[in-house]
């Protein structure tokens, strides 16, 4: 089957890299993946992304081949051109219609592309602007498409009810997920189905890079509020004061790095703190295979504005190679986390944070159980394999229809 993936910025950037495995699984399965970024950062900075470069229709937002190709598609077929964009103008709030307004050529480019590639279903990732693209595109070649909502994006509610009942198929990553769409569906919507992100399980365990008595943790997430990293702060300092001997790497960047940072100096943890900074995803990878991490923790929280977690890639990935999972209880994260496969704590509070890691540093029967039961987790629910191959029979499904 030929699939378009349409994605954020995905193979270049920064993010998104929990699509590597995604995309690498259907295409074992003998599917043609192509992908189609709604806008184009300048680099791949993800190594294990880079093969995937062949595949891309890499076209900026706005360009004179997009201009081009939508004014032959305005030419073609001007009146359901016109329908379109009248759909674009129920926008909510003037701020999402220009995001929509602004992606409306690029639609209409994508519907060439799709076309010209002989694209069967067309796949998008995330509830927003890149859904206008297949809204767009599928309504007007009418190949089928269909979107994974992850978590900001349903939120956002950019014409959420209207992708609803025009997509063929609506993928949730979690339950919270599933139940938020179709609270904001309505008569006529799709019921969205859960089908999680999947990683690549690693063949074998992890060793331990040392036996040495530092305790490593990683937190790897863009530092923004909703991750809740001042929290883990908090409760390092906390361990500190106790007598243990505990390092944290911070793999991400983002708005909140200064504020971060301040706040390590303020409590005098900055030796005990890591600001890596962007880590390509394949260098997690291998820091997880090798063992460097003791475990991977995650204190996220619902913030004032109501975003919220849907389920961490890097807490799957963590779990796929038997490192134990300490986070909190908020979004999808007890969705990931049920039957004791991590250790939760409350949102919001360090002292519950600094006593889960203290029980782990302190337990290595319960570091192992969490390791086992975090891996079979995934293995059960959270295969990449296993979710490309119910995709694909989604996808099908819609094709045939």
């Amino acid at each position: 089957m030929k699939l378009l993936y349409v994605t954020s910025t995905f193979p270049y950037g920064v993010g998104e890299g929990f699509l590597v495995s995604e995309i690498a699984a259907l295409t074992r399965l003998g599917n043609e993946v192509a992908i189609a970024p709604l806008r184009r950062p300048r680099r791949i900075l993800h190594a294990d992304a880079r093969e995937l470069r062949a595949r891309v229709e890499a076209e900026p937002l706005l360009s004179w081949r997009v201009l081009a190709s939508a004014l032959g598609e305005i030419l073609r077929r001007p009146g359901t051109c016109a329908g379109l964009l009248l759909k674009l103008l129920r926008s909510r709030s003037p701020r999402i219609l220009a995001k929509n307004l602004a992606a409306f050529p690029k639609g209409l480019w994508l519907a060439r592309r799709a076309r010209d590639l002989g694209v069967e279903h067309i796949h998008v990732h995330w509830a927003a602007t890149t859904a206008t693209l297949g809204l767009v595109a599928g309504g007007l070649t009418g190949i089928p498409w269909s979107f994974t909502a992850h978590r900001w994006d349903i939120a956002e509610d950019n014409l959420l009810a209207l992708k609803l009942r025009r997509a063929s198929y609506v993928r949730a990553i979690n339950e919270l997920g599933a139940r938020e769409l179709t609270h904001r569906g309505g008569d006529g919507a799709q019921v969205p189905e859960v089908v999680h992100m999947g990683v690549e399980l690693p063949p074998i365990a992890a060793a331990r890079e040392s036996e040495d008595l530092v305790f490593r943790i990683l937190t790897a997430a863009f530092l923004l509020e909703v991750k809740g990293h001042a929290d883990l702060v908090d409760a390092l300092a906390l361990l500190v004061a106790r007598g243990h001997t505990v390092e944290w790497d911070v793999a991400g960047d983002g708005p909140l790095r200064g504020r971060l940072l301040e706040k390590v100096a303020d409590l005098g943890v900055e030796e005990r703190v890591h600001m890596l900074g962007f880590v390509p995803h394949h260098e997690l990878l291998s820091g997880m295979r090798n063992g460097k991490w003791a475990a991977v923790v995650l204190p996220s929280i619902e913030t004032a504005s109501g975003v919220r977690e849907g389920i961490p890639a890097s807490l799957i990935e963590a779990m796929a190679h038997w490192i134990p999972v300490v986070a909190t209880a908020t979004g999808g994260i007890p969705e990931l986390l049920e039957g004791d496969a991590g250790l939760l704590v409350p949102p919001r509070d360090s002292v519950a944070l600094a006593d889960a890691l203290e029980r782990l540093i302190g337990d290595e029967e319960l570091r192992q159980g969490l390791a086992c039961r975090g891996r079979a987790r995934v293995e059960r629910d959270f295969s990449a394999g296993l979710v490309a191959a119910r995709l694909q029979e989604r996808f099908q499904a819609r094709v045939k229809a």
